[in-house]
Protein backbone atom coordinates (compact mmCIF):
# COMPACT_ATOMS: atom_id res chain seq x y z
CA UNK A 1 0.00 0.00 0.00
CA UNK A 2 2.60 2.32 0.96
CA UNK A 3 4.15 2.38 -2.77
CA UNK A 4 0.52 3.74 -4.00
CA UNK A 5 0.62 6.04 -1.55
CA UNK A 6 3.51 7.39 -3.03
CA UNK A 7 3.10 7.68 -6.78
CA UNK A 8 -0.86 8.56 -7.03
CA UNK A 9 -0.45 12.37 -5.41
CA UNK A 10 1.92 12.18 -8.71
CA UNK A 11 -0.09 10.84 -11.54
CA UNK A 12 -2.92 13.18 -10.58
CA UNK A 13 -0.90 15.97 -10.65
CA UNK A 14 -2.86 18.26 -13.60
CA UNK A 15 -0.20 21.18 -14.46
CA UNK A 16 1.95 18.73 -16.30
CA UNK A 17 5.32 21.37 -14.73
CA UNK A 18 8.31 19.64 -14.60
CA UNK A 19 11.73 21.52 -13.80
CA UNK A 20 13.16 20.56 -17.23
CA UNK A 21 9.74 22.94 -18.47
CA UNK A 22 10.60 25.56 -16.41
CA UNK A 23 14.50 25.55 -16.94
CA UNK A 24 13.53 25.53 -21.10
CA UNK A 25 11.15 28.05 -20.67
CA UNK A 26 9.99 30.77 -23.64
CA UNK A 27 11.69 33.92 -23.55
CA UNK A 28 8.65 35.56 -22.07
CA UNK A 29 8.21 33.14 -19.21
CA UNK A 30 9.66 34.26 -15.61
CA UNK A 31 12.68 32.14 -14.27
CA UNK A 32 12.16 30.12 -11.10
CA UNK A 33 13.16 32.56 -8.40
CA UNK A 34 15.93 31.16 -6.23
CA UNK A 35 13.49 30.67 -3.18
CA UNK A 36 11.62 28.20 -5.24
CA UNK A 37 14.96 26.39 -6.55
CA UNK A 38 15.78 25.99 -2.64
CA UNK A 39 12.24 24.64 -1.81
CA UNK A 40 12.11 22.10 -5.51
CA UNK A 41 15.39 20.55 -4.20
CA UNK A 42 14.19 19.94 -0.75
CA UNK A 43 10.78 18.48 -1.58
CA UNK A 44 12.50 16.04 -4.54
CA UNK A 45 15.07 15.16 -2.14
CA UNK A 46 12.51 14.34 0.57
CA UNK A 47 10.63 12.37 -2.15
CA UNK A 48 13.82 10.69 -2.60
CA UNK A 49 14.10 9.61 1.37
CA UNK A 50 10.81 8.73 1.45
CA UNK A 51 11.32 5.49 -1.65
CA UNK A 52 14.29 5.11 0.15
CA UNK A 53 13.97 4.91 3.63
CA UNK A 54 9.89 4.47 4.29
CA UNK A 55 8.68 2.30 1.43
CA UNK A 56 9.15 -1.47 2.37
CA UNK A 57 10.25 -2.58 0.14
CA UNK A 58 13.27 0.12 -0.60
CA UNK A 59 11.87 1.90 -3.91
CA UNK A 60 14.77 2.50 -6.34
CA UNK A 61 13.86 5.51 -8.83
CA UNK A 62 17.04 4.74 -11.10
CA UNK A 63 16.55 8.00 -13.09
CA UNK A 64 17.13 10.96 -11.26
CA UNK A 65 16.74 13.68 -13.36
CA UNK A 66 15.36 17.22 -13.97
CA UNK A 67 12.40 16.04 -16.23
CA UNK A 68 11.10 13.18 -13.85
CA UNK A 69 10.95 15.96 -11.07
CA UNK A 70 6.99 17.22 -11.45
CA UNK A 71 6.20 20.16 -9.57
CA UNK A 72 2.38 21.08 -8.53
CA UNK A 73 0.56 24.71 -8.79
CA UNK A 74 2.63 25.70 -5.32
CA UNK A 75 6.20 24.69 -7.24
CA UNK A 76 6.11 21.60 -4.22
CA UNK A 77 8.46 18.57 -5.84
CA UNK A 78 6.97 15.59 -6.70
CA UNK A 79 8.69 12.62 -7.45
CA UNK A 80 7.53 11.04 -11.44
CA UNK A 81 8.46 8.19 -13.87
CA UNK A 82 8.77 5.10 -12.11
CA UNK A 83 9.31 3.04 -15.50
CA UNK A 84 12.97 2.48 -14.30
CA UNK A 85 12.27 2.00 -10.63
CA UNK A 86 13.41 -1.30 -9.05
CA UNK A 87 12.22 -2.88 -5.91
CA UNK A 88 15.18 -3.58 -3.52
CA UNK A 89 14.92 -5.33 0.21
CA UNK A 90 16.51 -3.66 3.26
CA UNK A 91 18.86 -6.90 3.52
CA UNK A 92 20.57 -6.17 0.04
CA UNK A 93 22.67 -3.98 -0.87
CA UNK A 94 22.16 -3.48 -4.75
CA UNK A 95 20.34 -4.90 -7.81
CA UNK A 96 22.02 -6.09 -11.00
CA UNK A 97 20.52 -4.92 -13.79
CA UNK A 98 21.26 -4.01 -17.91
CA UNK A 99 22.33 -0.26 -17.75
CA UNK A 100 19.54 1.97 -18.03
CA UNK A 101 18.98 5.63 -17.43
CA UNK A 102 19.55 9.16 -18.97
CA UNK A 103 23.01 9.95 -20.10
CA UNK A 104 24.49 12.95 -17.41
CA UNK A 105 22.63 11.32 -14.64
CA UNK A 106 23.97 7.62 -14.12
CA UNK A 107 26.10 6.95 -11.76
CA UNK A 108 29.63 6.12 -12.77
CA UNK A 109 29.32 2.53 -10.65
CA UNK A 110 26.04 1.61 -12.24
CA UNK A 111 27.45 2.43 -15.60
CA UNK A 112 30.57 0.04 -15.64
CA UNK A 113 28.71 -2.82 -13.48
CA UNK A 114 25.27 -2.61 -13.70
CA UNK A 115 25.08 -2.11 -9.85
CA UNK A 116 22.52 -0.27 -8.74
CA UNK A 117 21.31 1.43 -5.12
CA UNK A 118 19.65 4.01 -3.23
CA UNK A 119 23.32 6.05 -3.98
CA UNK A 120 22.99 5.88 -7.91
CA UNK A 121 19.57 7.48 -6.96
CA UNK A 122 21.64 10.10 -4.87
CA UNK A 123 24.42 10.63 -7.90
CA UNK A 124 21.32 11.83 -10.17
CA UNK A 125 20.15 14.36 -7.37
CA UNK A 126 23.27 15.67 -7.48
CA UNK A 127 23.39 16.09 -11.06
CA UNK A 128 19.72 17.47 -11.09
CA UNK A 129 20.82 19.55 -8.36
CA UNK A 130 23.42 21.39 -10.56
CA UNK A 131 21.04 21.96 -13.30
CA UNK A 132 18.64 23.56 -11.31
CA UNK A 133 21.16 25.78 -9.61
CA UNK A 134 22.94 26.61 -13.64
CA UNK A 135 19.11 26.60 -15.65
CA UNK A 136 20.80 24.09 -17.94
CA UNK A 137 20.98 20.23 -18.62
CA UNK A 138 23.50 18.33 -17.52
CA UNK A 139 25.01 17.55 -20.99
CA UNK A 140 25.21 21.49 -21.74
CA UNK A 141 26.91 21.92 -18.91
CA UNK A 142 29.04 19.14 -19.66
CA UNK A 143 30.30 20.94 -23.28
CA UNK A 144 30.70 24.19 -21.37
CA UNK A 145 33.17 22.30 -19.18
CA UNK A 146 34.93 20.92 -21.59
CA UNK A 147 35.58 23.82 -23.76
CA UNK A 148 37.48 24.45 -20.41
CA UNK A 149 39.43 21.04 -20.87
CA UNK A 150 38.65 19.72 -17.57
CA UNK A 151 35.34 17.26 -16.29
CA UNK A 152 32.25 18.86 -14.93
CA UNK A 153 32.48 18.02 -11.86
CA UNK A 154 36.07 19.46 -11.49
CA UNK A 155 34.70 22.53 -13.30
CA UNK A 156 32.08 22.62 -10.53
CA UNK A 157 35.01 22.39 -7.99
CA UNK A 158 37.06 25.15 -9.13
CA UNK A 159 34.68 27.63 -9.70
CA UNK A 160 33.22 27.37 -6.14
CA UNK A 161 36.90 27.15 -5.12
CA UNK A 162 37.50 30.88 -6.89
CA UNK A 163 34.07 32.07 -5.41
CA UNK A 164 33.33 32.58 -9.10
CA UNK A 165 29.47 31.63 -8.31
CA UNK A 166 28.10 34.08 -10.99
CA UNK A 167 29.47 31.31 -13.47
CA UNK A 168 27.33 28.67 -12.04
CA UNK A 169 24.24 30.23 -11.23
CA UNK A 170 21.65 30.42 -14.15
CA UNK A 171 22.54 33.98 -15.32
CA UNK A 172 18.54 35.17 -15.59
CA UNK A 173 18.56 34.95 -11.79
CA UNK A 174 20.53 38.29 -12.03
CA UNK A 175 21.75 38.11 -8.76
CA UNK A 176 18.99 37.97 -6.79
CA UNK A 177 20.44 35.15 -4.78
CA UNK A 178 22.02 34.81 -1.59
CA UNK A 179 26.07 33.88 -2.26
CA UNK A 180 26.16 31.24 1.19
CA UNK A 181 22.92 29.33 0.30
CA UNK A 182 24.41 29.26 -3.42
CA UNK A 183 27.67 27.62 -1.90
CA UNK A 184 25.63 25.16 0.16
CA UNK A 185 23.92 24.16 -2.71
CA UNK A 186 26.42 23.10 -4.47
CA UNK A 187 28.34 21.37 -2.12
CA UNK A 188 24.96 18.91 -1.49
CA UNK A 189 25.42 18.69 -4.82
CA UNK A 190 29.30 17.57 -5.07
CA UNK A 191 28.89 15.02 -1.81
CA UNK A 192 26.25 13.46 -4.07
CA UNK A 193 28.44 12.71 -6.84
CA UNK A 194 31.00 11.41 -5.49
CA UNK A 195 32.63 8.44 -7.24
CA UNK A 196 32.54 5.91 -4.68
CA UNK A 197 28.86 5.13 -3.58
CA UNK A 198 30.43 4.53 -0.60
CA UNK A 199 31.18 8.43 0.20
CA UNK A 200 27.78 9.84 -1.07
CA UNK A 201 25.38 10.48 1.73
CA UNK A 202 22.05 8.76 2.23
CA UNK A 203 19.19 10.56 1.04
CA UNK A 204 17.74 11.10 4.49
CA UNK A 205 21.17 12.76 5.40
CA UNK A 206 20.36 15.02 2.28
CA UNK A 207 17.27 16.33 3.92
CA UNK A 208 18.86 17.08 7.16
CA UNK A 209 22.26 19.15 5.25
CA UNK A 210 19.72 20.88 3.05
CA UNK A 211 17.71 21.87 6.29
CA UNK A 212 20.79 23.20 7.70
CA UNK A 213 21.94 20.34 9.76
CA UNK A 214 25.38 18.64 9.47
CA UNK A 215 26.67 20.18 5.95
CA UNK A 216 29.63 21.33 7.28
CA UNK A 217 30.94 19.05 9.15
CA UNK A 218 30.42 16.81 5.76
CA UNK A 219 31.68 19.53 3.83
CA UNK A 220 34.75 19.36 6.33
CA UNK A 221 35.83 15.91 6.19
CA UNK A 222 35.18 16.04 2.03
CA UNK A 223 37.71 18.85 1.54
CA UNK A 224 40.43 17.12 3.73
CA UNK A 225 39.87 14.10 1.54
CA UNK A 226 40.10 16.38 -1.53
CA UNK A 227 43.54 17.41 -0.10
CA UNK A 228 44.99 14.05 0.58
CA UNK A 229 44.11 12.69 -3.23
CA UNK A 230 45.55 15.73 -4.50
CA UNK A 231 48.93 15.43 -2.04
CA UNK A 232 49.13 11.72 -3.26
CA UNK A 233 48.53 12.70 -7.20
CA UNK A 234 51.36 15.30 -7.20
CA UNK A 235 53.61 12.82 -4.69
CA UNK A 236 56.57 10.92 -7.32
CA UNK A 237 56.15 7.58 -7.34
CA UNK A 238 59.25 5.27 -8.05
CA UNK A 239 56.98 3.02 -10.42
CA UNK A 240 55.88 5.52 -13.14
CA UNK A 241 52.84 2.86 -14.40
CA UNK A 242 50.93 3.79 -11.18
CA UNK A 243 49.40 6.24 -11.82
CA UNK A 244 46.47 8.19 -9.64
CA UNK A 245 43.74 10.32 -11.64
CA UNK A 246 40.81 11.05 -11.31
CA UNK A 247 38.62 8.31 -12.82
CA UNK A 248 40.62 5.36 -10.98
CA UNK A 249 37.35 3.37 -9.78
CA UNK A 250 36.00 3.91 -13.10
CA UNK A 251 36.22 1.26 -15.99
CA UNK A 252 37.04 3.18 -19.41
CA UNK A 253 33.24 3.35 -21.36
CA UNK A 254 33.35 4.81 -24.85
CA UNK A 255 30.67 7.49 -25.22
CA UNK A 256 29.83 10.16 -27.72
CA UNK A 257 29.88 13.72 -27.20
CA UNK A 258 31.43 15.64 -24.19
CA UNK A 259 32.52 13.84 -21.09
CA UNK A 260 30.11 13.12 -18.46
CA UNK A 261 31.61 10.59 -16.30
CA UNK A 262 34.85 11.00 -13.88
CA UNK A 263 35.19 11.04 -9.80
CA UNK A 264 37.04 12.68 -7.15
Amino acid sequence: MRVFHVIFPYLAMSNDLCICTILERPTHQQPLDWPTRKQIALGSARGLSYLHDHCDPKIIHRDVKAANILLDEEFEAVVGDFGLAKLMDYKDTHVTTAVRGTIGHIAPEYLSTGKSSEKTDVFGYGIMLLELITGQRAFDLARLANDDDVMLLDWVKGLLKEKKLEMLVDPDLHSNYIDAEVEQLIQVALLCTQGSPMDRPKMSEVVRMLEGDGLAERWDEWQKGEVLRQEVELAPHPNSDWIVDSTENLHAVELSGPSLYFVS
